[in-house]
């Protein structure tokens, strides 16, 4: 079976670290596209959360040489994967607008943002 390729926004932070961690040797997903804040972008993953990686475990080998997208640049992530986990951390009102931004685009997004807690 082909694995779903799948992003995460918000990815160098500790929601999204776990995320990577939950989703590493997933039976249905890989991860394939990493996003995070400008100062995080064009790095690899590795780097990014370098003496910031919180998780017990390593850093996962199949994302670490991942190069981290601008989340705030959703055309980055056309073409990367099809679903897209959500863990950035803004105000309410930019985390709406985000996400709503990525679903427009034709990504499915699961989102850890109170701000989507009661949208259908």
């Amino acid at each position: 079976m082909q694995k779903i390729g799948v992003g995460v926004i918000g990815a160098t932070g500790m929601v999204g670290q776990n995320y990577i961690r939950l989703l590493d040797a997933h039976p249905w997903f890989e991860v394939t596209y990493v996003a995070a804040s400008p100062r995080s972008a064009n790095q690899r993953y590795q780097d990014a959360v370098a003496g910031r990686w919180l998780m017990a475990g390593p850093i996962p080998e199949s994302v670490s040489q991942l190069i981290v997208g601008d989340a705030n640049e959703v055309s980055q992530a056309i073409g990367q994967c099809r679903l897209l986990f959500s863990a950035i951390d803004m105000e309410k009102a930019a985390v709406v607008a985000l996400e709503f931004e990525y679903a427009s685009q034709g990504f499915a997004v699961v989102s850890n943002n109170s701000a989507h807690r009661l949208t259908p």
